[in-house]
């Protein structure tokens, strides 16, 4: 692209108007590119809040972002973040998962990962509610409706021994 406006420049004869263009390119592309190499700091309490509760676990008290991370390759994306809840949080949400009509205790062997569901693409939501040795857990699974495009599969997990919520987001 800057080589068509160089091009532009020299032989229309308007060098003013190539240069312009040129610079505003170049800003274009290393705003993008910035944007992506610092998306994880541009990501706030608001952000973690409104995922959190898209699985229908609220947070009342005020919470701390622990850690953030994302990484991403072509096809693929993984995206966590860990928060630090209050107890009545950690509480409420434990309270949320484990009165589900589908929670199953940690004596209940899982027979596959959810986000390996067999129709990647279409078929209904499905939302698990499980207890590990370490955590209650919550997995959102909904397929895309599309044929190559990756479902979204979300694991909340609050962990039994401290006041944390980790959040997973897996895009395969």
């Amino acid at each position: 692209m800057f080589a068509y406006f160089i091009l532009c420049q020299k032989k229309i004869g308007y060098p003013k108007t190539g240069k312009c263009l040129t610079i505003i390119f170049g800003l274009l592309v290393l705003t993008i590119v910035l944007w992506v190499v610092f998306e994880d700091q541009h990501f706030s309490n608001d952000n973690a809040r409104e995922l959190v509760e898209e699985q229908q676990i609220l947070l009342v008290d005020k919470f701390d972002l622990e850690e953030n991370k994302s990484t991403s390759a072509i096809g693929d994306y993984y995206h966590t973040f860990t928060l630090n809840i209050s107890v009545n949080d950690k509480q409420s949400a434990i309270l949320q998962i484990k009165g589900a009509k589908n929670f199953k205790s940690q004596t209940y062997e899982k027979e596959s990962l959810l986000y390996q569901h067999q129709d990647r693409y279409f078929g209904p939501k499905v939302i698990h509610n499980y207890e590990t040795q370490n955590s209650y857990v919550r997995e959102y699974f909904q397929p895309s409706g599309q044929e190559g495009y990756a479902p979204t599969f979300r694991r909340i997990s609050i962990s039994k021994s401290e006041n944390q919520l980790t959040f997973e987001d897996i895009d395969e």
